[in-house]
């Protein structure tokens, strides 16, 4: 029995360590982000529902957020259905924020697209990107994956949606609509990444 109580007790000694190490990873790597220069956004030109071309740089001088999309990941349709994505858009579009969702998936394509769009009636364009290239361009990872791109058309923050992988806290720390906020102040991203949550982005398979 004291053999076991001691191996437990090591095994919890060696995690909580783990644990400590990695969030001083983490601090450490965001401190080194926050004095990284913004790389420059990708350039792209996607169709959205009614196969209107939509170019990233129609939108110059504009604060624009990228929402990596897929209806069916169940975690973010959780938080679509939750209305996230579309608060903040409505929130910022009369203070200059673009917002655009991105599909990436490999199964869907422009009608797939245009029926989900309309039955939701989102307020914003829905693109598609089932070739992948954007999504790999920007190395999304998850869906959702945000990214927020400020007037100079760099990348001033990539990650989650929020701190709240569960969906379960009242009160979660929504990281792009602290993004958002901070730009128009004309302050710097206080936190430029985070590690996104969610489905893993279904790109085609490799051949």
């Amino acid at each position: 029995m004291k053999r076991l109580m001691r191996a437990n007790l090591v095994a919890i000694a060696l995690l909580s360590a783990l644990v400590i190490g990695w969030a001083a990873a983490r601090e450490t790597c965001t401190a080194e982000e926050k004095k990284a220069e913004p790389r420059k956004a990708p350039a792209f030109t996607l169709e959205d529902v009614d196969g209107k071309k939509v170019n990233l740089s129609d939108f110059a001088d504009k604060i624009v957020v990228l929402e990596w999309a897929n209806p069916g990941c169940p975690i973010w349709l959780r938080v679509h259905k939750a209305g996230t994505f579309r608060t903040l858009a409505e929130k910022y579009k009369d203070k200059g924020v673009v917002w655009l969702a991105i599909n990436s998936t490999h199964t869907s394509d422009r009608e797939k697209n245009r029926k989900f769009a309309e039955a939701e009636r989102l307020p914003y364009p829905y693109l598609d990107d089932r070739a992948g290239t954007v999504g790999k361009a920007y190395g999304a990872k998850t869906t959702p994956h945000m990214f927020v791109l400020d007037k100079n058309g760099r990348l001033a923050y990539a990650g989650a949606i929020d701190n709240d992988p569960s969906g379960r806290k009242e009160k979660p720390l929504n990281y792009v609509d602290q993004a958002l906020t901070e730009l128009l102040a004309g302050k710097a991203v206080s936190v430029p990444k985070t590690e996104p949550y969610g489905c893993s982005v279904k790109y085609a398979p490799q051949k």
